[in-house]
């Protein structure tokens, strides 16, 4: 799991459950996410390897805007953004 954190919210990723749909780049109105598949892994990018290529989903934290688009628009929890209000709405529910 990759964690990028900004200044108001980190990102984190689970390449594990990523299925190469491609719903979360069509969704992010910035252009943040790019998904692509390429015959060598690489370093540098989050990535699994599926069908002996590697699926890369490259992230731009300078575009993100944490708008959340990403993490609805994608069907196996693949994308989940923290920040600090996680604890604002836990101590409303209490």
């Amino acid at each position: 799991m990759l964690v990028r954190e900004s200044m108001a919210f980190a990102v984190h990723i689970n390449m594990e459950n990523c299925t190469g749909c491609n719903n979360c780049v069509v969704a992010c109105p910035v252009g943040a996410l790019e998904l692509f598949t390429v015959d060598s892994a690489q370093k540098d990018k989050i990535y699994k390897v599926k069908d002996g290529k590697s699926v890369v989903l490259d992230f731009k934290g300078e575009l993100c805007a944490g708008c959340g688009v990403c993490v609805e628009a994608c069907p196996h929890d693949v994308i989940r953004l923290t920040g600090p209000w996680e604890s604002r709405v836990q101590a409303k529910v209490q």
